[in-house]
C-alpha cells in the first residue's frame, strides 16, 4: 500500500487513494485492515496529495506544462487570470514543489531497499510539507478568488511573506524572487530603451494620463459675493479653490505615460515609481525624436550596458533590497536629469527663452490666439494672446498647458496695461481742458479718474515688481544652482503657481472684482473720450452710476483682501498684502 500511498502523493490517485474535485484525495472507506489511526494518519497525508494535485492543476492551467500525466479533468484556461507575472509566479511555485518531489523519491527509494517501511515514517518524512503547502494554497486561492493580476501578484506574495512560520517565508520568497525577474525585464526595456513592454497591462507604468483628477473643476462660480463682506464659506472657496488650481499647476499637463498606482507594490515607494517614470519618460522621448546625434548623444552618456549589468545584478538576489534598488534608479535619474539639464539649459538657451517669454508678457506683442472650447469665443482685445513656438526638448517645459497658463496671465497684464494706458489718455484730455471753465461734474468727474489711476497704478507697479520681476529672479537663480532637470521643472512649475496666486487669479472673488474694477475704469474713459464738451444729463448720469460702481467695487475688494488676511489662508499671500495695504490707504 505504501507504493499506491507514493503514486497518489505524486497526483496519480487509484482505488485506494481516491480523488473526489470538491473533497480532494482520500483514503478508500471500505478498506477493512485499516485501523482508524492508521486511516487518520493518511487522510492527513492525502491532504498533502490534495494540495499538490491543485497546485499542479493551476500551473498546467497557466503555463501548459507540469511535471504529471493528465489524470483528473482539469480546465485549460481560467477568465480573468493571464500575463506574465502569473507564468512567473507558476515558475516559481513549480520550483517549489520541487523539494516535495524529491521527498517522494527518497521514500521510494527507502521503500525498495526496505518493504517494511511504516505510514508512520512515510508522515515523519513529509512533516515539512504540512505547514508549506496550507499557507501557500492561501495565496493560489486569493489569486484564483480575487482574480489577482501583474504587479498586484508581487504585493500578494510579499504580503504573505510577512507571517512569522520560516518555511513559508522562505518559500515565498523564493517565489517572489522569480517574480521579480520579469519586473527588472521590463524596468530595463523601460529605463534603459524607452519601451513599455507591457501587453497586458500589468506594469506600474502605463501609456496616457493618470486616472481621475478631471472630476475636479466641474464646478461654476454661482457665488453671490455681496457687498457686506466675505462670508466663511465664500473664505472656505477661496482656500479650496487655490489649493485645487496650485495641485493642478504642479501635475505635468501633458503626459504620454503615467503611474497605473494600484499595480505599484506597497515595498516600492511612489517616490522610487515617480523617477522610474521620468527615466523612462526621457529615454523614449530621445529614441522617437529623429533630432542629430551629435548634439543630442546618449541620454544615458552611453552608461547602458553598465546598468543593465547592475539591473541583472539585482534581478539575481535573493531578496529584495529596497536600498540597492533605490540606490540604482537614483544614480540612473541622476545621469538622465543632468543630460537633460545640459541640452536645455546650456544648448537650447532655456534662461534666453524664459526672458524672451515673460519679456513678451510685459511689453505685449500679441498675435491672435484660438480660444478655450469651454468658454465663449472672445472677440478684440480678449482674444490677443501670445503664440509661441516650443523648441525640442523644450516641449516637455513648455508644454500646451502651460501655454496656455502663460497666456491668461498675459490677457490679464495686458488689461492692466491698456486701462492704465486709457487712464493716462484721459489726464492728457483733462489737462488740455484746464483753462476751460469746470462745474460740478467736472470735478466728480477728475476726482473718479484720480481714484481710477490711483488703484490701477499701484496694481501695475504690484503686478510688474513684487510678483513678475520678483519670481523671475528666484527662478533664474534656482536654475542656476542645480544641474538637473527635474529640479528645474519644479522650478518652474513653482513660479508658474506663484504668479497666478499673487496675481490673483486663483483667488476668483479678487479676480472678478478686479476685472470689474477695469471694466468700469474702460468705461469711464469710453465715457471721457467721447464726449468732449461737458457731460449732458445722460452723461451725467453715466458718470453716477460709473462712480457708484467703483466705489462699491473698491469697499469690496477691500473687504475680501481684509478677509483673506486675517484668516491666513495660506502663507503665499503675504507679499499680496503690499497691494491691500496700498488699496487701503
Amino acid at each position: 500500500m505504501i507504493h499506491e500511498l507514493l503514486l497518489a502523493l505524486s497526483g496519480y490517485p487509484g482505488t485506494i487513494f481516491t480523488w473526489n474535485k470538491r473533497t480532494g484525495l482520500q483514503v478508500s472507506q471500505d478498506l477493512p485492515f485499516l485501523h482508524p489511526s492508521e486511516t487518520s494518519v493518511l487522510n492527513r497525508l492525502c491532504k498533502l496529495g490534495s494540495d499538490y494535485i491543485r497546485f499542479t492543476e493551476f500551473i498546467e492551467q497557466h503555463t501548459g506544462h507540469v511535471h504529471q500525466q493528465e489524470h483528473h479533468s482539469i480546465q485549460t484556461n481560467q477568465a480573468g487570470l493571464n500575463g506574465v507575472y502569473l507564468r512567473a509566479f507558476c515558475t516559481g511555485l513549480d520550483s517549489m514543489l520541487q523539494p516535495y518531489r524529491q521527498a517522494l523519491l527518497d521514500l521510494e527509494q527507502e521503500f525498495l531497499g526496505d518493504p517494511h517501511l511504516s505510514i508512520s515514517h512515510v508522515n515523519y518524512m513529509l512533516d515539512q510539507f504540512q505547514l508549506l503547502f496550507p499557507s501557500v494554497m492561501v495565496v493560489v486561492e486569493t489569486i484564483k478568488s480575487q482574480k489577482i493580476h501583474g504587479c498586484q501578484i508581487l504585493e500578494t506574495v510579499y504580503k504573505h511573506s510577512c507571517g512569522g512560520l520560516p518555511p513559508v517565508r522562505m518559500a515565498l520568497e523564493k517565489i517572489l524572487a522569480v517574480c521579480h525577474g520579469v519586473m527588472y525585464k521590463q524596468l530595463a526595456a523601460w529605463m534603459l530603451h524607452g519601451l513599455l513592454l507591457d501587453q497586458s497591462e500589468e506594469f506600474y507604468v502605463k501609456q496616457g494620463p493618470s486616472a481621475g483628477g478631471a472630476a475636479a473643476n466641474q464646478e461654476e462660480d454661482e457665488e453671490d459675493l455681496g457687498i457686506g463682506g466675505l462670508s466663511g464659506k465664500q473664505l472656505k472657496e477661496l482656500q479650496d479653490l487655490r489649493l485645487i488650481e496650485e495641485e493642478n499647476m504642479l501635475a505635468p499637463s501633458l503626459q504620454q505615460f503615467s503611474l497605473r498606482a494600484e499595480m505599484l507594490p506597497s515595498y516600492v515607494p511612489i517616490r522610487v515609481a515617480e523617477k522610474i517614470l521620468f527615466v523612462g519618460e526621457s529615454v523614449q522621448m530621445f529614441e522617437n525624436h529623429n533630432h542629430s546625434p551629435s548634439r543630442a548623444g546618449s541620454i544615458l552618456k552611453h552608461q547602458e550596458d553598465m546598468f543593465a549589468t547592475e539591473l541583472h545584478r539585482l534581478k539575481q538576489q535573493p531578496f529584495f533590497s529596497l536600498v540597492d534598488f533605490e540606490n540604482l534608479i537614483d544614480g540612473i535619474r541622476s545621469t538622465v536629469a543632468e543630460h537633460l539639464w545640459t541640452l536645455m539649459v546650456e544648448e537650447s538657451d532655456l534662461l534666453g527663452q524664459l526672458k524672451v517669454y515673460v519679456t513678451g508678457t510685459r511689453e505685449g506683442a500679441t498675435p491672435p490666439q484660438e480660444s478655450s472650447p469651454r468658454e465663449v469665443p472672445p472677440t478684440g482685445w480678449a482674444a490677443l494672446g501670445l503664440a509661441y513656438k516650443v523648441q525640442w526638448p523644450l516641449h516637455i517645459l513648455f508644454t500646451p498647458a502651460v501655454l496656455e497658463k502663460y497666456n491668461v496671465i498675459f490677457r490679464y497684464l495686458l488689461s492692466v496695461r491698456r486701462v492704465q494706458s486709457e487712464l493716462q489718455h484721459c489726464w492728457a484730455l483733462q489737462m488740455q481742458r484746464k483753462h476751460l471753465k469746470s462745474n460740478q461734474t467736472d470735478a466728480v468727474k477728475w476726482r473718479l479718474r484720480n481714484h481710477m489711476a490711483f488703484l490701477v497704478d499701484n496694481l501695475q507697479y504690484y503686478l510688474q515688481v513684487d510678483v513678475l520681476e520678483s519670481q523671475f529672479s528666484q527662478l533664474l537663480q534656482q536654475i542656476n544652482s542645480t544641474r538637473d532637470f527635474e529640479s528645474i521643472r519644479l522650478a518652474h512649475d513653482h513660479f508658474l503657481s506663484n504668479l497666478l496666486a499673487q496675481s490673483f487669479i486663483l483667488l476668483k472673488p479678487v479676480f472678478h472684482c478686479l476685472n470689474e474694477i477695469l471694466e468700469l475704469c474702460h468705461n469711464f474713459c469710453s465715457l471721457v473720450s467721447q464726449n468732449v464738451a461737458p457731460l449732458d444729463e445722460r452723461g451725467t448720469a453715466q458718470l453716477d452710476i460709473l462712480v457708484k460702481g467703483f466705489s462699491r467695487q473698491s469697499f469690496l475688494l477691500f473687504k475680501i483682501l481684509s478677509g483673506v488676511r486675517n484668516h491666513q489662508i495660506n502663507s503665499d499671500l503675504g507679499p499680496d498684502m503690499t497691494l491691500h495695504y496700498t488699496l487701503g490707504r
